[in-house]
C-alpha cells in the first residue's frame, strides 16, 4: 500500500501562483509514475500532469503546459505541482495519485492505483 497526502491548496486571484505537495509513504519502492489529477464540480476527473519516479520524465495536459511544472524529490518521496498564472478554470479539488504497473500511459485516473483525499484550488477572477 502506498499512502498519499495533498497540501498546499487554497484560495488565490488570477495570475497567480500556488504550490501543491504529495507526501507519499508505505511501498513506495514500487511506484513507477506519480500523477496529478483535479476535479472540478459536475465534471470528470481530469488529467493535469504525470512524472516518472526514477527517471523523471514529465508530460502535461495541453491546457497547462507552460504555466504549471510537476517535480519531485525522492530523497523526500514527495511530488510537487508548481502552478503559475493561474485562471478560474483552474479551479478543482486537485488530487495526486501513484501508480506501479509498467506500459501504462498514465494519463487516465484507471492506469493510478493510489489516491490522496484532494485538495482544493479556487482560482478568483
Amino acid at each position: 500500500q502506498v499512502q498519499l497526502v495533498e497540501s498546499g491548496g487554497g484560495l488565490v486571484q488570477a495570475g497567480g501562483s500556488l504550490r501543491l505537495s504529495c507526501a507519499a509513504s508505505g511501498r513506495t519502492f514500487s511506484v513507477v509514475t506519480m500523477g496529478w489529477f483535479r476535479q472540478a464540480p459536475g465534471k470528470e476527473r481530469e488529467f493535469v500532469a504525470r512524472i516518472t519516479w526514477s527517471g523523471g520524465s514529465t508530460f502535461y495536459t495541453d491546457s497547462v503546459k507552460g504555466r504549471f511544472t510537476i517535480s519531485r524529490d525522492n530523497a523526500k518521496n514527495t511530488v510537487f505541482l508548481q502552478m503559475n498564472s493561474l485562471k478560474p478554470e483552474d479551479t478543482a479539488v486537485y488530487y495526486c495519485a501513484a501508480g506501479y504497473l509498467y506500459n501504462r500511459d498514465y494519463a487516465k485516473p484507471s492506469d493510478y492505483a493510489y489516491w490522496g483525499q484532494g485538495t482544493q484550488v479556487t482560482v478568483s477572477s
